[in-house]
């Protein structure tokens, strides 16, 4: 985030190996699909550990207590059979707190301020983790391989230390532990002491102004701790380095390297063998006791790795997302002592600085405008691999093609989902915190660095590129956020890069800075992050649509009614509405974002002050829908200009970890407002849309081929229902890729058009199928900027457009029809809409929430359209897609509602 006033937001035995370790938690908690807490006092499961050569067993659990309770040994602690009573269980990936949230200890920290009332000095001490293993051959070489560890720990197997929490310190340092020595046959028991958690001290994670911080500062075991068994030689840090031939995409070169270690005493000789593309190889590597070889297999010696017409993968839309694996194996004397696997893509990534200094990404030689937002995890960083699914198809959905991970850096688990999808990711490490501690500006947070931290950050960055390199949906590393390293930081980052054979952009920061090796970033982080009208994104400047944006939106993102009476009382709801000036705790902990003032001023004067809270709340979809849907069209209008184009776009954000009231293009609990349809609207693969900057008429068409023959219509209408224009266009041609064109421009004046007016626009093919439909709501009176007085976080507004003659509307009720059918777990509701009665009133912002027999929404769901503009004679016809098991058994139904349509409740059987 940008540098701001307020807070916004070694190794004992081990090495930095590549695994299948990432942040991950416990899945027994009460997300979106409620789950029952575990006992309290229940024991971990024990971990059967499999004798097979090559097997990597993740520990399933662990049974936690606090060191304040606790006044056995270590030694006691960590021995097999030691009676760990009235201890907590946690999952294989937990946090403290989520362990103690899935036991049922506190209430519900997402609703109202439970999360104040949890004693955040139990979490000041350390807390032990113990779980137990079972093997049954002790002539295999054993070992502890892990990460995760927040914030350091001192480790013990059979009651033996194994590694100080001096050396396992850092969220993000990996390490392996040779523990064969202490194995024995039958029981075996690991114990961590992880040691308290403090952002500013510690180079883990943290949660800058995103959302009121956990009482735990999620300490904990975040991922999973591996037992691994092997022979004499082990096989670790396998990957495959791709060069494809761009821009002929024919050919590609792919060359395999893994590290061969020699974990004896004595020389041996491990034959290395491996399979990939259908090419087979193999090579004999001399080992001296203890050494470690890089095996490399290249086309110069293979020649089957290279390969022709290659399965190039492609982001989602533009192509397919084709993946290859690579299988290895070494063995000694003929017996099997180690095998590896690892699945990748071939494709290409640049991103060079275009002649405004602005980053310009190019997948397999093709300029992209990214389009994505800022991803948040579960705020106890519980891991639910359907939940993390879900969302990254809402970002399909709404035709985004990036997630930004500003530290939170998720687990392996997730971006094979996003090279499944096709939704590209930019990692990085995060602001405000130790992790830019020594660079930070003024008033930021964050310690100075100690000697001790460099070598943790390094390794850091070594286990972090080993574990993403081979996912082709990382398109870049960002090694700074809201400031760039320093020179020696800089170095290490990059050395560790290099090492680990990191072929993609490396990014200094975040925001408009430079680096010594690097140089400038190519990003911008001009805000906003609160209000601002919607005709801010045209302008050519501050967090205008040109250059590449990292971060920015209008702040608030208010949800839906159903998902505010989920997480506040009605006490707390009141202050919405009635109290500008109020603390919001669902808001930010930043004395910047604490309320909703900027925000609630903005709707009060263009829409009128609110009357009650559902008033509040409609007003608010539909503001947030007219600005998010500007924010994206300004971007996608402009990525194609000739002069200071527009490169990429992160909404800050595209979801909370928590029941949030900013930030979020979807809430909590994955229902959908103004936010979400109005980005979905923006980013239709082929789109017609209004230029707020010179009332131009544009299609903008995002699909790699070009489309002709469109007609283009544009139509305005008084509140009413009265045309006062008409003008329809005929023979429009857009080229592919992005490529926009003007189809007409509205005249600046209209006779006889109020001050608060419609305007509709379509989109036909040559076969008069409409393609897209728009419909802003617009003023005579535009929103004024003061520009002047632009600080990082908004623009002020020192005059509003005049929209309050929306209120007039008549009321139009809206009748549906919906059928439902199921195929396998998926069903699908069809939902036919029409307004009833003779008037000419079109009916506005018509929502239709699939909800079940007692009202509540059917979540997630993904809808055809939402949030539609209904004339007089129109019909409209809508499909959601979602799982059959959401309806809890019950009959669906659809909920519908408007701008100017009372609500009714339609069966959809």
């Amino acid at each position: 985030m940008f540098p701001r006033p307020a807070p916004r937001r070694r190794l004992a035995t081990g090495v930095v190996f590549l695994s299948l370790l990432g942040t991950l938690t416990t899945s027994a908690w009460a997300g979106p699909r409620d789950r029952s807490p575990a006992p309290h006092g229940a024991q971990a499961r024990v971990t059967h550990v499999p004798s097979a050569v090559g097997s990597a067993t993740p520990l399933s659990g662990y049974a936690i207590q606090s060191t304040a309770k606790v006044t056995d040994s270590a030694a006691a602690v960590s021995a097999p059979g030691y009676p760990a009573s009235g201890w907590y269980p946690a999952g294989a990936r937990s946090t403290v707190l989520a362990a103690l949230l899935a036991a049922g200890v506190y209430a519900d920290p997402f609703h109202s301020t439970n999360q104040q009332k949890i004693p955040q000095q139990d979490f000041q001490v350390p807390w032990w983790y113990r779980s137990d293993f079972t093997v049954a051959d002790t002539t295999r070489r054993t070992s502890l391989d892990f990460s995760g560890v927040v914030s350091a720990a001192d480790v013990y197997v059979n009651g033996h230390q194994v590694a100080r929490a001096a050396d396992v310190t850092g969220a993000y340092t990996r390490h392996e532990l040779d523990i064969t020595s202490l194995v024995k046959s039958g029981t075996n028991t690991v114990a961590f002491r992880v040691q308290p958690n403090e952002p500013n001290k510690n180079l883990t994670m943290g949660w800058i102004d995103w959302l009121q911080p956990p009482p735990d500062r999620n300490m904990g075991l975040v991922r999973d701790v591996l037992v691994r068994r092997g022979g004499p030689v082990a096989l670790r840090d396998a990957h495959v380095v791709t060069a494809l031939a761009v821009p002929s995409l024919a050919t590609a070169d792919l060359t395999v390297k893994a590290q061969a270690r020699n974990d004896t005493g004595s020389a041996v000789t491990a034959e290395v063998t491996g399979s990939v593309a259908g090419t087979s190889f193999s090579k004999s590597v001399p080992l001296a006791a203890h050494e470690t070889k890089t095996v490399t297999f290249s086309p110069a010696d293979v020649p089957g790795l290279h390969l022709t017409s290659p399965k190039v993968w492609w982001p989602a839309g533009l192509g397919g997302q084709p993946l290859y694996d690579l299988d290895l194996t070494t063995s000694v004397s003929g017996t099997v002592s180690d095998t590896a696997h690892e699945r990748f893509g071939i494709r290409d990534v640049q991103a060079p600085l275009n002649s405004d200094g602005a980053r310009q990404y190019r997948i397999n030689g093709r300029k992209l405008l990214i389009k994505g937002g800022g991803w948040s995890p579960d705020e106890f960083l519980r891991w639910d691999s359907t939940y993390v699914e879900d969302r990254l198809k809402y970002a399909l959905d709404l035709g985004l093609n990036t997630i930004r991970l500003e530290g939170h850096i998720e687990p392996d688990e997730f971006f094979d989902l996003a090279d499944r999808y096709g939704v590209l990711t930019l990692p990085g490490w995060e602001c405000c915190d130790k992790w830019e501690g020594q660079v930070n500006g003024t008033g930021e947070s964050g310690d100075k660095w100690t000697d001790a931290d460099y070598p943790v950050a390094k390794a850091s960055m070594a286990a972090e590129a080993a574990r993403l390199r081979d996912h082709p949906s990382v398109i870049s590393f960002l090694i700074g956020s809201d400031f760039a390293p320093d020179a020696t930081i800089e170095k290490n980052y990059l050395d560790a890069l290099k090492a680990a054979d990191w072929r993609i952009p490396v990014v200094s920061s975040a925001s408009d800075r430079s680096s010594p090796q690097l140089g400038s970033s190519g990003m911008k982080m001009t805000g906003p992050y609160d209000w601002v009208p919607p005709n801010y994104w045209y302008a050519k400047r501050e967090g205008g649509a040109t250059g590449f944006n990292s971060e920015t939106s209008a702040g608030p993102d208010v949800p839906t009614l159903d998902t505010l009476r989920r997480m506040m009382t009605p006490a707390e709801l009141d202050t919405l509405w009635k109290n500008p000036d109020a603390k919001q705790y669902h808001r930010s902990p930043s004395t910047v974002f604490g309320t909703l003032k900027i925000y609630n001023a903005a709707l009060t004067g263009r829409y009128g002050a609110p009357t009650g809270l559902t008033d509040y709340v409609r007003k608010a979809q539909l503001a947030q829908y007219e600005n998010v849907r500007a924010q994206y069209e300004a971007y996608g209008r402009n990525a194609t200009d000739a002069a200071k184009p527009a490169t990429g776009l992160i909404y800050w954000m595209f979801n909370s970890g928590w029941t949030s009231l900013h930030w979020q293009l979807t809430d909590r609990y994955l229902d959908q407002g103004g936010a979400y349809f109005g980005a979905k609207k923006a980013n239709e693969p082929l789109h017609v849309q209004y230029s707020y900057d010179n009332r131009s008429v544009v299609v903008v068409n995002n699909r790699h081929t070009s489309a002709g023959g469109l007609t283009a219509r544009a139509t305005l209408f008084n509140p009413d229902g009265s045309q006062k224009y008409d003008k329809t266009v005929s023979g429009v041609t857009v080229n592919g890729d992005g490529a926009h064109g003007t189809a007409l421009t509205l005249p600046s004046s209209v006779t006889g058009l109020s001050s608060a007016y419609l305007l509709r626009l379509t989109l036909t093919d040559t076969d008069g199928k409409e393609v897209s439909r728009n419909v802003y709501w617009l003023s005579a009176k535009d929103d004024t900027l003061d520009w002047a007085k632009t600080d990082w976080y908004h623009t002020p507004t020192t005059g509003y457009a005049d929209l309050k003659g929306l209120s007039s509307m008549a009321q139009v009720p809206v009748s549906a029809t919906a059928s439902t059918e199921s195929s396998g777990s998926m069903s699908t509701t069809r939902v036919t809409l029409r307004t009833a009665g003779s008037g000419t009133t079109p009916s506005l912002f018509t929502d239709v929430h699939l909800v079940d027999a007692q009202g509540r929404p059917v979540l997630p769901v993904q809808w055809s359209d939402n949030e539609v503009g209904l004339w007089p004679g129109e019909t409209v016809t809508l499909t959601a897609t979602y799982r059959t098991a959401d309806l809890h058994g019950s009959a669906p139904r659809v909920r519908v509602s408007g701008w100017n349509a009372p609500e009714q409740t339609f069966p959809a059987s």
